[in-house]
């Protein structure tokens, strides 16, 4: 029986649940399961646990996680990212903010913070999934959680029509990247969503082990088993 880890990089444009979908039908496996969902506009790191492997998923559930993204500020969305309505617009002048700006913003950010969960979320409040109670327009309070910011770095800040802020992020497991940009967005006075997100490590495992789905799905079944990782949490370095 096939077990073990798939290090896959996920590309834009499906969702998570494809991804296992595609595994699992080109391994013939009966259990295939991931380890942190990536929403579908979201590129990167998806780690992918197989048949008895699906039972060791909670501790890549755990680990923390690193982010490149890039936010853009100006702009408010219904569901805090590139996919959804905008709700709320306010111009920049570009001497209006400085990078000085964005990195106190940022300095702020870092460290135990507490995040609000979008609704557009997959958070269940009696058994129903948020997001498709905010599809049908129907919004409740949700409590706030406290997730650490291990790291958060400013890469670049570059000016269209509205700034656009690429970034680093550490943080821990239960994060809302796009509602970090969001909170930022409204600490800055402005306003801003998420853009682009790619996840670049979970845990001590990068991108670089990875292999792009779309190349893996190409190769012969002796290959594919090939890179087929044991599950054995010393051995990838995890504990």
């Amino acid at each position: 029986m096939i077990d073990g880890i798939l290090i896959i990089d996920k590309p834009e444009g499906i969702s998570s649940a494809r991804v296992v979908f595609k595994i699992k039908k080109t391994l013939n496996l009966k259990k295939v399961g991931h380890t942190g969902t990536l929403d579908p506009f979201a590129s990167g790191l998806l780690l992918i646990c197989l048949n008895h492997a699906t039972k060791k998923a909670g501790y890549f559930t755990d680990l923390d996680k690193t982010y490149l993204g890039t936010m853009i500020l100006g702009i408010s969305t219904d569901t805090q990212d590139l996919t959804g309505k905008v709700v709320k617009v306010n111009p920049i002048k570009q001497n209006n903010i400085e990078i000085k700006d964005i990195e106190n913003a940022f300095q702020k950010f870092q460290g135990d913070i507490w995040q609000t969960p979008p609704m557009f979320s997959a958070i269940k409040s009696r058994g129903k999934p948020l997001y498709q109670l905010a599809r049908k327009g129907i919004e409740i309070k949700v409590a706030p959680r406290k997730v650490i910011i291990f790291k958060l770095n400013l890469l670049a800040m570059s000016w269209n029509k509205y700034p656009a802020i690429s970034f680093m992020v550490q943080s821990s497991k239960g994060t809302y990247i796009r509602t970090l940009c969001q909170d930022i967005g409204d600490y800055l006075g402005c306003g801003a969503y998420l853009a682009k997100l790619k996840r670049i490590k979970i845990g001590n495992i990068s991108i670089e082990q990875s292999m792009p789905l779309d190349s893996f799905l190409k190769l012969s079944e002796e290959e594919q088993k090939t890179l087929i990782l044991s599950s054995n949490l010393t051995a990838l370095n995890i504990i």
